[in-house]
């Protein structure tokens, strides 16, 4: 009779790895967000929900991101 094989168990010598994440604290960057109230088109609202949706994102995330983008790159090359 064949030995089965259990294909949850483990097969070879087992060796130690060290662990290479961090704490969960330092998994979550500290943000400086201020919350305040805009108004946008519904046209780049519509753009931006439809790209949330076909990248499993969100939109408010994205809105975010393109603005900090945009900041950055202006304070880094002054006019």
């Amino acid at each position: 009779m064949k030995r089965k094989i259990d294909d949850d168990m483990p097969i070879g010598k087992l060796v130690p790895i060290k662990d290479v994440l961090p704490p969960p604290e330092k998994l979550v960057a500290p943000r400086d967000d201020v919350k305040i109230t805009l108004a946008f088109s519904r046209r780049s609202i519509e753009f931006f929900r439809h790209q949330a949706r076909r990248n499993h994102s969100k939109y408010q995330r994205m809105i975010r991101e393109v603005v900090d983008r945009y900041a950055s790159y202006f304070m880094s090359h002054p006019a």
